[in-house]
């Protein structure tokens, strides 16, 4: 404990923890659900402690400096979850505490990236919408998952592509004009989760402005903001808190038992088999069809599994063949060997 009060207190990060601790003592305080702890902020034992998140790090294994650390001078990044009902509420309590012109949302930028730019270009250029979604298609998928590569490089990659714009005068000068537009900025957003909060009035400190909805926004994107170094916090609205609130009102009303989700332990046999049965429509993060059928197979028994399949449920993992090797390394039917005798005892030690 003290050790992380010393890395707060230096990085000059004290403030910071009690404005959290004060909004969400105010939701617990009215009746609004919380979330337990999401992200690297379930790490900190003064996050545990001030009641910012509800997972004991010390009895998961949790690491400290994965949230913060002196050697990266970064903002913390707390990320909280509300029920998405009353989300709003929250929002509207912290601009009622540090003054309506101290409080506003984020702005994010859209950017136009060549499939884009290269419809937006045609459309203006007059080409039939088939022609100019056949030319975006050719566009090839970049290196890193969802990008694309842009017009330059598709020329490089992709020999169909660049003998169209050789032989077609109509699409070189769609191409070069969309060249010139890739990358700017498109259109403006609201950050679905992020609030700013200002020392002051905001303007003082950054632009600011008033979208169609009343919304007041700042003009610089969350990067900016960090950089300036002013307080950004994450109000995330989450679905399953509102519906797990239904039903312990429920719950109550009907059964006359007041039930707290934060009391129920982790060995319950009956969660397991509904677990391993992959019928778990509706259960967060687990809900997904490749999420049931990796349940299926996995059949997992214990709590340190499910955090196990959800940090290895990502495409990397997942294409490298790794799920597929913890499986079988679960089930007995591959041995666990570990890369040094020094580490046996870390990495088979359970959390839970």
């Amino acid at each position: 404990m003290k050790y992380e009060i010393d890395i707060i207190k230096q990085m000059g990060f004290p403030e910071y923890f009690l404005i959290v601790q004060d909004f969400i003592k105010h939701a617990k305080e009215n009746g609004i659900p919380v979330g337990p702890g999401r992200g690297s902020a379930a790490g900190s034992l003064v996050a545990y402690t001030l009641g910012i998140t509800d997972v004991n790090p010390l009895q998961h294994g949790l690491i400290f400096e994965r949230f913060l650390n002196p050697d990266r001078i970064s903002m913390p990044d707390i990320d909280i979850d509300f029920c998405m009902e009353n989300r709003p509420k929250i929002i509207e309590y912290v601009r009622n505490k540090y003054g309506e012109q101290a409080v506003a949302q984020i702005i994010t930028y859209n950017f136009m990236k060549s499939k884009m730019v290269i419809r937006d270009v045609a459309r203006v250029l007059g080409f039939p919408y088939s022609e100019a979604d056949k030319i975006a298609k050719m566009i090839l998928p970049g290196p890193v998952q969802g990008s694309t590569l842009t017009i330059e490089e598709n020329l490089e990659a992709n020999p169909e592509f660049r003998k169209l714009y050789e032989t077609d005068e109509r699409v070189r000068k769609l191409l070069d004009l969309a060249k010139k537009l890739e990358g700017s900025a498109r259109h403006t957003g609201i950050h679905a989760a992020g609030i700013v909060i200002a020392p002051g009035p905001l303007d003082e400190y950054v632009p600011v402005y008033v979208d169609k909805d009343g919304t007041k926004a700042t003009q610089f994107d969350m990067s900016t903001l960090e950089m300036l170094g002013l307080v950004k916090m994450d109000f995330l609205g989450l679905k399953t808190l509102t519906e797990l609130d239904y039903m312990r009102k429920l719950i109550k009303e009907r059964h006359g038992i007041d039930l707290n989700f934060l009391e129920l332990g982790f060995d319950d046999p009956n969660v397991y088999k509904l677990l391993q049965s992959g019928k778990t429509t509706g259960v967060f993060q687990l809900e997904s069809k490749g999420m049931q059928n990796l349940l299926a197979k996995l059949k997992p028994d214990k709590f340190d599994e499910i955090i196990a399949i959800l940090a290895l449920f990502r495409p990397g993992p997942l294409m490298s063949g790794m799920v597929d090797e913890y499986i079988e390394r679960k089930h007995g039917r591959k041995k666990v060997e570990y890369p040094f005798e020094e580490v046996k005892d870390v990495l088979k030690k359970p959390t839970v």
